[in-house]
């Protein structure tokens, strides 16, 4: 490859021989230079308000030339001639192509003269000649010449295009796509590159063309037309428009660059500047507070007391260990900060940064260098102080801690020994009383030492001159006065406590002798009360006669309790006799008993009152026990007879219900005969009832006369009232279903046998306890009772009966059957459902089709039928019946007044809703 050398001028600038070797252009060649080149020479003389339309008349009087390269080079030209003669054409065109020498452009073969004669060849040579030095020279790609770096630049940016493929200015550019992938490259959202296809040339290179025109301010320098019918494109027209992308996106990318080396700067500069306003305003608040809290560490203001000086020392604490750490984290970032400020300024270039009088770090150090020493002037100051006081405070701490303890101790000790409890206390009362009062003046001989502690510490506070002597002294006076006054009290209440413990001991032998004989005897007392007014509850005469022998042996015992009453009255009038004697203040009663003579005598009284009483009601209780045997024996004789009657009723029920014997209608009469015949029977239960309301009455609950109650005697005539109308309710069903689906009787009874076959006695599949049970639910009691038919089958007696009479049964095709026959899912069949089921499965039965067919032959084979139709081939309520429940006809063919056979005719059988 050929380097570009800066001292001569690249071959490829050099006017081709070939201008003077061939006289002519290729005519599709010259087509597409005129085209590109004016297009190129209009794109910027537009700039200077002119155009050409020929180009090779236009430039002839040389003044639009020289515009032109005026505007390209951003220099003045020599001034033009104005004049028309072909002279000043000549100069003109000659200062032109001066100027374009002057830029090491070698011109070969063109001369003024050429082109003021409109001499085309030269022309679009001279053209070209400026293209290559003002559009193309200048492009450089890693040291290649102008052509091979704007190839070499095409390249690269079309090289992710796997259907691109650039290596010259002439046929690779044919179909187009090398266009648009550079604008897809640099601008992807003016075209879908996805839809362009290889095969469709035109329409990718007008649609680079027009977005070039539009978007990126390049004219339309080629025909789409020319590129696609000729051969091999002229290459310095492709050249000329490729370069026209090349300074069309190089010019945005280098307005890229600047735009982000401006910004650049100016982030710097933003920046620095930030950092200046932030050190000010750190430096300044730093200040401020060195400024504001030296005087407090300044101040040595005493307290009196230790807590104020503690909180100081708090308060300093804080300070050192709350407000400021971050200062000095403050004050090490505001170094850091003006550090690296002056380190960013000097790399940019910048001034140094001088912050504001007074705020340099300098200034800043020299203040806090005071604000330590303050601090440890204050610190010292503190420590001395609280040692002064420490002293002061743990003796006035010593004396109100002694002080408190005393009289905590001592409060209610007087109004305690001031007391005259004795005076209503029992003798064991005194006797604690005079124990507590031993212990009392032991513990006032120990706190002797505490208040001379007191005396000595108030001594010595008033010796250093504590601050609240005053209050110290008025404390120790009253703690002293008070314990003399201790002293006597204490010696008052002792000698009145052990004169009343001499008069109280012999009144108490009394008391205890009192109580222990009145005790016993209340106890009797109360125990014959109750059992004398104790509600008795009997149900047989001979346990009223037991209580009334237990009542005769009662009261042979009265006159022995008698005499112990009038014994412990003695005792209590002896007590009050010696009362009254030595002037005792008996506030108290006996402390061994709180029975007192008055409740005696008034017990005693009581039960003799409660005795005559007690025989009346024993005698009424046994007078009302006989009437009520009276009653049991008349209920069971009766219960004994309806019940079993009902229980025979019920199996006789049951034979009739499911042997064959005879016809349905046989069957039936024979039900209603017994109907009869048991509703005859409803005056014995009503003469029951009544003898039932006697019993109750008479609050009798149990009957050894029978095993009948008449709850279960009603359960039993209900059962049986129902059991006879459903039979009957049963056999009137299988009478309907026969001649409704055409069953013959001969079909009816194989059914029965079928069923009976596989009821649960016969089938074996019910066990003797679970069969039990089953009637049990239904109110029977078959202790001693044979098995009953129940007239229903489980679900495996059902689907073995099914098989029997030749029904395939799978697993899918028995659940089918089960959910028709047992809906609720109950387990059992029953014969009617098995009825059902059979005659559903054998009989003939009309269809929603067959309804559907119908309707149609009375609509005259139509899909709907009118209200006429109806009203004509029906009965006039059945027809007013189907008007009013047939839906609308809304298919294609409908007329007004059209109805909805189909649709009436399957909601008859349940398949859609009416």
């Amino acid at each position: 490859m050929d380097h570009y050398d800066p001292q001569q001028t690249n071959d490829y600038m050099q006017p081709e021989e070939d201008w003077d070797r061939d006289l002519l252009l290729d005519p599709a060649w010259e087509k597409q230079q005129r085209k590109t080149f004016t297009a190129w020479c209009n794109s910027h003389l537009r700039k200077a308000g002119t155009q050409i339309e020929n180009i090779e008349e236009d430039f002839r009087d040389g003044l639009k030339l020289m515009l032109l390269l005026e505007v390209i080079s951003g220099e003045r030209l020599a001034k033009p001639e104005r004049g028309k003669m072909r002279v000043h054409k000549i100069s003109n065109v000659n200062k032109a192509l001066d100027f374009i020498a002057s830029k090491g452009v070698k011109l070969v073969s063109i001369g003024a003269e050429e082109i003021v004669d409109g001499n085309v060849k030269m022309t679009l040579g001279m053209i070209w000649t400026i293209i290559l030095r003002f559009a193309i020279q200048d492009i450089s790609v890693e040291e290649t010449s102008a052509k091979e770096g704007l190839l070499l630049w095409c390249q690269r940016k079309t090289a992710p295009y796997k259907n691109v493929n650039i290596q010259n200015f002439h046929i690779s550019w044919k179909d187009g796509l090398g266009f648009c992938a550079l604008i897809h490259r640099h601008r992807p959202e003016l075209i879908d590159y996805g839809k362009l296809r290889k095969d469709d040339p035109l329409t990718n290179l007008n649609t680079a063309f027009d977005v070039a025109e539009k978007y990126l301010d390049i004219p339309k320098m080629l025909d789409a037309e020319d590129i696609i019918g000729t051969l091999r494109p002229d290459e310095k027209a492709i050249m000329t428009y490729v370069s026209c992308y090349y300074h069309a996106f190089s010019g945005a990318q280098k307005a890229e660059t600047a735009a982000n080396r401006i910004c650049k700067v100016l982030a710097v500069n933003q920046e620095n500047e930030q950092l200046m306003e932030d050190y000010e305003k750190l430096a300044s608040d730093l200040l401020e507070w060195i400024r504001r809290t030296i005087p407090w560490l300044e101040n040595r203001a005493p307290e009196n007391t230790m807590q104020a000086m503690q909180q100081k020392l708090e308060d300093f604490r804080d300070y050192r260990r709350l407000h400021k750490p971050p200062k000095v984290q403050e004050k090490c970032q505001l170094e850091i900060n003006f550090n690296t400020l002056q380190t960013k300024l000097r790399l940019s270039n910048r001034p140094a940064f001088m912050p504001s009088e007074g705020k340099m770090v300098s200034d800043i150090n020299n203040a806090w260098g005071g604000l330590e020493q303050a601090e440890k002037g204050y610190e010292e100051w503190l420590l001395n102080e609280i040692r002064r006081l420490e002293r002061l405070d743990h003796l006035a701490e010593k004396f109100r801690q002694k002080a408190s303890i005393h009289e905590s101790w001592t409060d209610g000790k007087e109004a305690m020994l001031q007391q005259k409890d004795y005076e209503t206390a029992t003798l064991s009362e005194i006797k604690a009383l005079l124990k507590k009062h031993e212990a009392f003046e032991s513990d006032l001989a120990a706190h002797q030492d505490r208040v001379e502690q007191i005396a000595a510490i108030a001594q010595e506070l008033n010796e250093l001159d504590y601050y609240d002597s005053p209050s110290v002294n008025a404390r120790c006076q009253k703690i002293c006065d008070q314990w003399d006054n201790l002293g006597a009290l204490t010696q008052k209440r002792r000698e009145a406590l052990e004169r009343t413990e001499k008069l109280l001991e012999t009144i108490d032998q009394l008391y205890l002798e009192y109580a222990k004989r009145a005790a016993p005897f209340n106890n009797w007392m109360e125990g014959a009360m109750e059992d004398l007014q104790d509600t008795f509850i009997v149900h047989t005469i001979e346990e009223i006669q037991g209580l009334t022998t237990a009542h005769e042996q009662f009261k042979a015992t009265l006159p022995d309790a008698d005499k112990e009453r009038q014994a412990i009255l003695g005792i209590h009038n002896e007590v009050s006799k010696i009362v009254q004697t030595y002037h005792v203040n008996m506030a108290g009663t006996n402390p061994y008993t709180t029975i007192t003579p008055h409740e005696i005598n008034g017990k005693w009284e009581h039960v003799r009152q409660l005795v005559p009483r007690r025989d009346q009601a024993l005698m009424e209780e046994h007078a009302r026990q006989q009437q009520n045997e009276r009653l049991r024996k008349q209920f069971g004789a009766q219960a004994n007879v309806i019940g079993p009657w009902i229980q025979t009723k019920m199996e006789e029920i049951g034979r009739i219900s499911i042997e064959m014997h005879g016809t349905l209608e046989d069957q039936l009469n024979h039900l209603r005969q017994y109907e009869k015949s048991i509703v005859n029977y409803k005056p014995k239960i009503d003469q029951l009832e009544g003898d039932h309301q006697l019993i109750q009455e008479a609050l009798i609950f149990d009957n050894k006369h029978t095993n009948y109650t008449m709850e279960h005697i009603r359960v039993g005539w209900e059962q049986l009232l129902t059991t006879i109308a459903r039979t009957i309710n049963e056999v009137e069903n299988q009478i309907l279903t026969r001649d409704a689906k055409g069953i013959s009787q001969e079909q009816m009874n194989e059914f029965r046998a079928s069923f009976n076959h596989f009821d649960r006695d016969h089938s074996g599949t019910l066990g003797p306890e679970e069969f039990k049970a089953c009637l049990i639910s239904l109110g029977y009691d078959i202790g001693n009772d044979a098995q009953k038919k129940t007239g229903m089958m489980d679900c495996e007696d059902f689907r073995a009966c099914l098989i029997s009479m030749g029904y395939n049964m799978g697993e899918a095709e028995f659940a089918r059957i089960m959910s028709i026959v047992d809906p609720n899912r109950l387990g059992v069949v029953t014969f009617q459902a098995f009825i059902d089921f059979m005659s559903r499965e054998t009989a003939d039965t009309d269809t929603a089709d067959q309804v559907m067919a119908s309707f149609k032959i009375l609509a005259g084979d139509k899909n709907y039928i009118t209200v006429d139709e109806l009203r004509r081939e029906l009965p006039p309520d059945q027809a007013e019946y189907c008007i009013a429940r047939m839906a609308p006809y809304t298919g294609r063919d409908a007329v007004p007044g059209a109805l909805d056979y189909m649709s009436f005719s399957t909601a008859l059988y349940g398949e859609s809703d009416l």
